[in-house]
């Protein structure tokens, strides 16, 4: 069990911290200090308790990044509920299950997303509230919540007669190992599951990132992940709240155009993201720059491509702020080729491994020691990790997990609960990788996404894709088993098609092209067979991994 209990963690950091800005909505210039945020978390309190919200009760969440969002979540939280945060990408049908399946007493929601959901379908809610300006939307026949809201200022004065202050800041008496947040996974087949995840498991992963200086008291940090993801959730939000830190939230989409602005005038100290966001600023940004003749030619100077390549590390950490510590990469495989280049030019960056059931971090290592191909070091003295083979080091095999950041299991679901853990206690990730004798983490694939080749050859579909990905106009692909043989679909990089003066109809002939080179990289068990263009970009899950499984049957 961690030492240090989750909610106290906030109360002591928002006396701390009282006078210093927290929460910043970067779209709207608006912020708010941690007393500020102290304030809106005690009004909604009054809220809770004059509403006869019970500890333990759960309350929904859904919307945008935002100050608004991560208020009600703290305020959940510190009251003694179980906040359950819901992706805005997931489809009505989703968020209506979600909220009943979470039996959610209370929906605070952004007016565009309650535009789509239908009261009648989650009439288990007794009030929904605006995230925007925390009006009452709808409640219940009996309920008071929309009364309680426009006499707030009464109530706080009742309450608080010399004004709210940080000594007025007392959260609710809790065990680390009570559950404290629901989140649903997005889910690659059905519905998604309702992660159970306990103050401990919070409180592993908040106390753990304190020890890495990388975060510090007045440090700005910019949030372009979902906030209700696990990965966002922890070290966008809950570390930097817990540190004194200052959070910037994006609100729009982190096109590399809008982020690098962003990073200029936020200039953050720790960079969190996804492997998308680089590999689009490296094909955008450095790949023409190594594309052109004369910096190829250069590039094959002995001591001249040091000096070329310190200058490209050098344009790409100013385009990022240029104050960061480290880029942190997580959420999901990062393309193979991006990571070595950025290696070779000693860029600050490195790469972490987690899952929603560790809330969610398993491995991390400083950008000083990392190793291409890895995923850090596994959290030690929190976590432990053991691989599902007989040669752990060089036979690849399930990853598993166990320690003080794994899940208390799945909401209502007793049958994955315990499909999910071995006999003997651990956690399968349904990973598939080694570990060294450092037990650093070296991941290859997916259990499910894994392919049996006809001699009995473990094919591991992403690899192959990393590969493909980096051949000219190709934008993203997808490797399905089709009869037998691999087949590549592909959806062309249309832009950079464009750019070039080809028409789209050369696009097969450029794809066969790319066919013939991804197979001289491959063993011939791994060949593709044919390269398909498809018509639109693929569906992600919102920590823009493909959804696999839509396009099996293509």
């Amino acid at each position: 069990m961690i030492k240090e209990n989750f909610i106290k963690i906030y109360e002591q950091s928002f006396k701390d911290n009282w006078d210093l800005p927290a929460l910043t909505d970067y779209s709207k210039e608006k912020t708010f200090t941690f007393g500020d945020v102290a304030d809106r978390i005690a009004r909604l309190h009054i809220i809770f308790e004059e509403s006869k919200i019970k500890r333990g009760d759960k309350i929904a969440l859904i919307g945008k990044d935002s100050a608004h969002w991560c208020m009600v979540y703290m305020a959940a939280v510190t009251y003694g509920a179980v906040i359950v945060p819901i992706l805005q990408d997931f489809s009505p049908n989703d968020v209506h299950h979600i909220i009943n399946h979470s039996d959610s007493v209370f929906l605070f929601v952004t007016p565009r997303i309650w535009d789509a959901l239908e009261e009648e379908k989650i009439k288990d809610v007794r009030a929904i509230i605006s995230l925007s300006d925390f009006s009452c939307i709808y409640e219940h026949n009996g309920e008071n919540v929309g009364n309680l809201l426009q006499q707030m200022d009464v109530k706080m004065n009742e309450k608080y007669p010399k004004g709210f202050s940080a000594d007025d800041i007392r959260y609710v008496e809790q065990d680390n190992k009570e559950v404290v947040l629901l989140n649903y996974t997005s889910g690659t087949t059905g519905f998604s599951k309702g992660v159970m995840l306990t103050g401990n498991n919070l409180a592993g992963n908040v106390t753990y990132a304190q020890t890495l200086d990388l975060m510090f008291r007045k440090d700005n940090v910019l949030c372009f992940l979902p906030l209700a993801h696990a990965y966002s959730c922890a070290f966008n939000f809950l570390v930097p709240m817990a540190i004194g830190a200052h959070v910037f939230f994006l609100g729009k989409v982190p096109s590399p155009k809008i982020l690098l602005k962003a990073f200029e005038e936020v200039k953050p100290n720790l960079i969190l993201t996804v492997p998308l966001i680089l590999e689009k600023i490296y094909k955008k940004m450095i790949l023409p720059k190594l594309k052109k003749r004369v910096l190829r030619l250069a590039l094959n100077i002995p001591f001249l491509d040091s000096r070329i390549y310190a200058r490209i590390r050098k344009s790409l950490t100013e385009a990022m702020g240029g104050q960061f510590r480290e880029v942190i990469v997580g959420g999901a495989a990062m393309n193979q080729e991006v990571v070595d280049f950025l290696y070779k030019i000693n860029f600050a960056f490195t790469v972490g491994y987690g899952m929603t059931e560790c809330a969610p971090l398993i491995s991390y290592t400083n950008h000083k020691v990392f190793l291409p191909g890895s995923c850090g070091y596994v959290l030690k003295g929190i976590m432990d990790v053991r691989i599902d083979s007989e040669d752990p080091y060089n036979e690849v095999g399930e990853i598993q997990v166990r320690g003080e950041n794994v899940m208390k299991g799945y909401y209502k679901n007793e049958e994955a609960t315990a499909n999910v853990f071995t006999d003997d206690g651990w956690l399968r990730t349904g990973d598939l990788g080694t570990i060294d004798q450092e037990k650093r983490i070296y991941i290859r694939g997916r259990c499910k996404t894994m392919i049996l080749g006809s001699s009995g050859q473990n094919i591991y579909p992403e690899e192959i894709e990393s590969k493909l990905n980096n051949l000219p106009y190709v934008l993203e692909s997808v490797v399905v088993e089709r009869n037998g043989k691999l087949i590549a679909l592909v959806y062309p990089d249309y832009d950079a098609v464009d750019s070039a003066a080809f028409s789209h109809e050369d696009l097969p002939a450029i794809m066969e092209q790319n066919r013939v080179e991804l197979n001289k990289m491959l063993a011939s068990y791994e060949s593709v067979s044919t390269i398909q263009l498809y018509p639109t970009e693929f569906e992600k899950t919102p920590k823009k991994s493909i959804k696999r499984y839509l396009y099996s049957n293509y």
